[in-house]
């Protein structure tokens, strides 16, 4: 039995990371940084750096475009989609929403914020009608959410407070989540907790978490859910991007309460994850400056299967192909099970 069970256990280990990286192929190259994307009609669409939008066809490369959305050279870290426009708002005060046609690409402001300590750092459509983007608060802690709804944005009052130092991280448009019943907000910096809006009752609430937390660069930097219970939340500290100490963490209760995994045991600061479609939770992959990883149990334990670098946010295509994006390229990974 000794001799047995050390063999059973390697055996364990094929089976589970039985996945393996097929090809991994540059799609797109600009001198540009890109933390947000979007799939849609067959391509990657994203926003950047330099005020740049644009997309490249995902089965022919050639066919790319690109537009400047505004002369000032903003920087975009969202974009989101609803059936006929996508929306992008620039980090920065003042934050301009933009509103671009997908059938002519034609842009236009709908939206405005001049407040000095605008900084959008995620853009969410829950459907069509109904979209959310989180900012950094104002001096008063008051929580930011704007709200897209019967095509207009606002910025409601909520009456709830953020901590000292509480924000959260533009780094690849996915500090937002939602379900059919749920929105969930991630924050990070003094404190990285979840922020949880049931739709039914319109009420929030506010859960801690056991993540690494407490300096200006830690905390939860992505989130994604299956359903209204299992949800997945990675980051770390982007100063010290090679430590890997609480900086996963998975819930399976909507949210309440986190559990931390693989603790010591991970490639380190990760900035976005992604369940694989079909997988119920199961299968993940995360992306980080120095590291892609894959897990297919729950996100208790993880597997680097590639050490490409610079790449920020990544996307599902199908069950197998994900597509990623960071600085100054777009690229799609391939994977063999």
């Amino acid at each position: 039995m000794k001799k047995i069970l050390p063999f059973l256990l390697s055996l364990s280990g094929i089976f589970t990371f039985s996945q393996q990286v097929e090809s991994f192929t540059t799609l797109f190259n600009d001198k540009i940084s890109i933390r947000a994307i979007e799939l849609y009609n067959g391509k990657v669409w994203y926003s950047g750096t330099g005020s740049k939008f644009g997309y490249v066809d995902l089965k022919d490369h050639q066919k790319q475009k690109q537009i400047t959305l505004s002369d000032k050279k903003l920087e975009f870290r969202t974009l989101g989609q609803d059936k006929n426009s996508f929306y992008a708002i620039n980090v920065g005060s003042p934050a301009y929403f933009f509103k671009i046609d997908k059938k002519d690409l034609k842009s236009q402001i709908v939206f405005t914020d001049t407040v000095k300590t605008a900084f959008y750092d995620a853009l969410h459509f829950a459907s069509d009608k109904l979209a959310f983007t989180f900012s950094d608060a104002d001096k008063d802690n008051d929580l930011k959410l704007a709200v897209y709804e019967k095509a207009k944005w606002s910025i409601p009052d909520y009456s709830l407070k953020l901590n000292e130092g509480e924000a959260a991280f533009a780094a690849s448009n996915t500090n937002i989540a939602t379900s059919k019943n749920y929105l969930w907000i991630a924050t990070g910096g003094k404190a990285s907790r979840i922020i949880r809006l049931y739709f039914k009752t319109q009420k929030f609430e506010v859960f801690t978490t056991p993540f690494i937390q407490g300096e200006s660069s830690q905390g939860m930097y992505s989130i994604d859910f299956y359903e209204d219970q299992f949800g997945i939340a990675v980051g770390g500290d982007y100063i010290k991007q090679a430590d890997n100490i609480n900086n996963i963490a998975t819930t399976n209760d909507g949210g309440k309460s986190w559990q931390v995994q693989a603790s010591g045991q991970n490639a380190g600061y990760t900035t976005c994850v992604k369940i694989r479609p079909g997988s119920k939770g199961k299968e993940i992959i995360a992306v980080g400056d120095q590291h892609i990883s894959y897990s297919s149990d729950y996100g208790k334990t993880w597997k680097k299967i590639s050490d490409e670098k610079g790449l920020f946010v990544c996307e599902w295509v199908d069950g197998n192909t994900i597509v990623f994006a960071g600085n100054y390229r777009i690229s799609l990974m391939k994977l063999k099970f």
